[in-house]
């Protein structure tokens, strides 16, 4: 048996996970002022779900999925992102009938069997927005100004959003002729994957990440020049909306996202390290996903943030806190009859909104203080026979080592004004 994590997964320790509830929380707060509310959904689903709502043509169906038959015959698949399962809990829940648009964030763990090396995992996280029930590209701009507010709340300010639009089924369709009447004449030079790609979905091509693909792609036809009139001015609008929010933004005609659902505007937000752009969030609209599962035509639009990545790259830049000192203080206990009114003590203290420990391994006053010292407790509360008969408890600072006489009742009232200096 190997005592070790699978391969692509990794603990989160004592010490790393305050950075973790640090930007869950910053998160959090971002969602509540745009008025967007948790939701939480199953870690699987039925394997259909996913199929048709990330889309049959795509890397993750089509190699990446953790799908299985359970007890019963039925294939569950792990889930890979997010957007699905919200449309699936959407439709299921009949939020069609509330009052539109209805605003969803949530904070997952996903699952993908890829390549681990880059800093990829197998299971990751990732903060997520949808919004369903508005076509406008007010919504656009408002989802695309969240996550950009987002970062930089968080001191991220070397970051821009590249946005483009990839239009609609109606105008897609001339475009899609004229991108392969392009990429046929190039077919021998692709990679196996895009050959694939080029009857399936050939737009997916222009997102490939290898170097002779990227090289055929950078002169293949853009979606933005085969724009409808109605895509067009959405577009614009989007626009000039993020110009009037301040948000920094330049226009990628070679942006299309990796999933089948997406129309019109799609944008990610990267962030610049050591000349290159890192991708940190990506998102989009996706006007047709809520019909594809099966609910009725309900447009939508939202964005995924990986928060592995986020993680390193505010380590990198000091832009996280210090970790908080938990616990505070120490309540350490000489001689079995005192260990009642040390409990009682801790108890009042925890209460009042100052962590603390006690005693719990019989051990030495000496081997105590060395126990609170290593924890990194501020001060420690000395609770014995004497102190107990006398109505009082000696509290000693762990920086300096000095020591207070302080009546038991008044001991809360001076650890608060200690631990506020």
């Amino acid at each position: 048996m190997k005592i070790q994590a699978p391969k692509g997964t990794k603990d989160v320790l004592p010490e790393e996970s305050y950075m973790w509830q640090y930007v869950e929380n910053k998160f959090r707060e971002i969602c509540k002022l745009y008025g967007y509310q948790e939701v939480r959904f199953p870690t699987f689903e039925y394997t259909e779900v996913f199929q048709r709502g990330v889309g049959e043509t795509t890397d993750i169906v089509q190699k990446e999925m953790y799908t299985f038959l359970d007890k019963g015959g039925r294939s569950i698949t792990l889930r890979p992102e997010g957007t699905a399962s919200t449309a699936r809990l959407f439709i299921e829940h009949g939020f069609a009938s509330r009052p539109m648009p209805q605003r969803f964030f949530y904070i997952i763990s996903a699952f993908r069997y890829e390549n681990t090396q880059g800093g990829r995992f197998r299971e990751f996280h990732q903060f997520g927005i949808e919004n369903f029930g508005s076509s406008s590209p007010v919504t656009d701009a408002e989802v695309i100004s969240l996550a950009y507010n987002f970062f930089t709340s968080i001191g991220l300010d070397n970051i821009t959003v590249n946005i483009n639009s990839i239009g609609c089924p109606v105008c897609r369709k001339e475009y899609m002729k004229n991108l392969k009447e392009y990429f046929s004449a190039n077919l021998y030079k692709l990679c196996t994957t895009c050959h694939q790609r080029f009857d399936k979905n050939p737009m997916r091509i222009l997102d490939c990440k290898e170097e002779n693909c990227k090289l055929i792609a950078k002169d293949a036809p853009k979606p933005i020049d085969y724009l409808c009139d109605d895509c067009k001015n959405h577009f614009e609008k989007v626009k000039t909306y993020l110009d009037s929010a301040m948000v920094a933004y330049k226009v990628d005609p070679f942006i299309v996202r990796g999933l089948d659902y997406y129309t019109r505007t799609v944008f990610e937000v990267v962030v610049t390290v050591l000349d290159k752009e890192l991708a940190i969030c990506g998102g989009g609209r996706y006007d047709n996903l809520i019909e594809q599962i099966g609910g009725p035509s309900i447009a939508g639009i939202g964005f995924a943030i990986g928060v592995e990545r986020l993680l390193m790259l505010l380590e990198q830049n000091g832009l996280l806190p210090a970790k908080p000192q938990i616990p505070e203080v120490f309540v350490a206990v000489v001689g079995d009859n005192s260990i009642k009114k040390a409990f009682e003590i801790a108890n009042k203290l925890r209460f009042e909104g100052i962590s603390t420990v006690i005693e719990e391994m019989s051990r030495s006053l000496k081997s105590q203080m060395k126990y609170a010292d290593k924890i990194g407790c501020q001060f420690s509360i000395i609770i014995g026979d004497d102190e107990i008969a006398k109505g009082v408890c000696k509290i000693r600072n762990m920086r300096t080592s000095s020591e207070e006489i302080v009546e038991i009742k008044n001991a809360c009232h001076y650890l608060k004004k200690q631990l506020q200096k």
